[in-house]
């Protein structure tokens, strides 16, 4: 016990660790308390090792260079958590790695107005206060047939003030079939207890009819909301109610039809080979009164929940005090607007919005990055071909499926490449950990020991960084990286 404690009086003591010119110059660049927290926290972290010590000799090795080790690991302390990532996974609206990617031009505009002063809430026509959601409401309008839009923070907040506003203490018809759960746990049921509605079930899991909503009108009834299954799909013995026919019955009884459809879509997809998905111009022009969807899912925008349709519900969700509470920020403002306007030339959106090139990139497209990527690499390793003896992993091309994530377009497996990465010396998991951990750090998944790099999602300026990474196969041998 006595060795152990002359182990420990080798410790610096705090004040004396400040004096260090090293420390007073970290002192200068992060602050006073900066400083002392790096040196405090670096010191309870070298008590734990040092007690694992064995000798003095130990203690000595540990104790060495240790202001430039408080200096080094201020910086880290000082860096930035959240960094660029190169996507791999083949995952586009990945919610991990931050959903829909926005492009360039849609960063600068947003750049350019959130960066400083901006008329967020001016009207700059008759010099008095304006209203932030008109910037993007008269092309949301204009895009989807909707009389009236709005934003807020996302779309579960959407789905909030739209039952909040519109159903407050009445209740809602929704069918079974359609009491989703998504990622978050995200329930509808627990939206409209927290809104103050009241939810009346019809129908069955698997089976809903247009007679179950007929039956289920009273005078407590608020609204219909039907829920798309954004996230799964029930398939088989099953039986449900369109938007149309709802809409019929909306004009009967005189109650508002919402729908909350999750992603949300403005172009046609199966013109790029994917199944039907209902757009929100065909949703409000079937007869449902007020539509809500993400703004970052299929939309290919920053994180929004978008709200469209008949103008005394909007204004009426506008007035309302979630609206305050749940309102977007000049920067998302700027580049939800920024994103619509792509939309008004469709031709030219589903290249221009990121999100949207890579969910319909041909698949040849991706083979060819991917063949690009892989002969890079190999040369990267100073060898022939991704199998040779000399070779520090294995390098093919090989096909995969892409998904779209985010909840949306669950059933469907998009064509795509990967290159895939066989290492020799090192396994797949310890690989992937590496690049985890580079400067812009690279996400990849692992498949049968092979690590697996889908290009779908791989933007084709980041290839060279990608290729670099292996030069000389350092990153793939035992001993560490470069």
């Amino acid at each position: 016990m006595e060795k152990k404690n002359d182990i420990y009086r080798m410790i610096p003591r705090v004040d004396s660790l400040m004096e260090e010119p090293l420390i007073r110059e970290m002192t200068e660049k992060y602050g006073y308390d900066c400083a002392l927290h790096g040196v405090r926290s670096t010191l309870e972290k070298l008590r734990e090792r040092l007690g694992a010590c064995k000798s003095a000799a130990e203690a000595e090795k540990e104790l060495e260079d240790l202001p430039e080790k408080i200096c080094r690991a201020l910086a880290r302390w000082a860096q930035p958590g959240m960094t660029r990532v190169v996507n791999g996974t083949g995952i586009i609206l990945h919610t991990g790695l931050g959903r829909a990617p926005l492009g360039k031009s849609v960063l600068q505009r947003a750049a350019e107005t959130a960066g400083g002063y901006s008329n967020l809430e001016f009207d700059l026509a008759t010099g008095k206060r304006g209203e932030r959601n008109a910037h993007f409401e008269r092309i949301l309008c204009q895009l989807t047939g909707a009389e009236a839009a709005m934003a807020v923070n996302n779309n579960a907040g959407a789905v909030l003030l739209m039952l909040s506003a519109l159903a407050g203490g009445r209740e809602v018809i929704v069918s079974r079939g359609e009491l989703v759960e998504i990622g978050g746990k995200f329930r509808v049921p627990d939206m409209m207890e927290l809104g103050g509605s009241k939810l009346r079930e019809v129908g069955t899991t698997n089976r809903t009819r247009l007679s179950d909503y007929e039956t289920a009108v009273s005078e407590e009834t608020g609204a219909f909301l039907k829920v798309h299954t954004s996230n799964y799909r029930i398939v088989g013995f099953t039986e449900s109610v369109s938007v149309r026919e709802l809409a019929e019955l909306k004009e009967r009884t005189g109650i508002p039809l919402l729908e909350d459809l999750g992603s949300g879509v403005l172009i046609d997809l199966e013109r790029y080979g994917f199944c039907h998905e209902p757009s929100v111009q065909e949703t409000l022009a079937q007869g449902a009164d007020v539509v809500t969807f993400s703004g970052d899912k299929l939309l290919g925008g920053p994180q929004a929940g978008i709200i469209a349709g008949k103008r005394e519900y909007i204004e009426k969700m506008k007035r309302h005090p979630l609206s305050r509470v749940l309102r977007i920020d000049k920067f998302t403002a700027s580049a939800l607007e920024a994103v619509l306007l792509e939309y008004l030339n469709p031709e030219s959106a589903a290249e221009s919005i990121p999100a949207l090139r890579m969910l319909t990139m041909p698949a040849e497209t991706v083979r060819r990055a991917a063949e690009k990527l892989a002969a890079l690499m190999r040369e990267a390793m100073c060898c022939e071909g991704g199998s040779t003896p000399e070779a520090p992993a294995a390098v093919t091309v090989e096909s995969s499926a892409a998904r779209a994530g985010g909840g949306s377009l669950p059933m469907e497996d998009i064509p795509s490449f990967s290159v895939a990465v066989a290492p020799k010396e090192i396994s797949a998991s310890e690989l992937e950990r590496r690049l985890r951990s580079l400067s812009v750090p690279v996400i990849g998944r692992i498949t049968d020991g092979k690590l697996l790099l889908d290009l779908r999602t791989v933007e084709e300026g980041d290839i060279p960084y990608l290729a670099e990474q292996f030069r000389d196969g350092a990153i793939l041998r035992k001993g560490g990286m470069r």
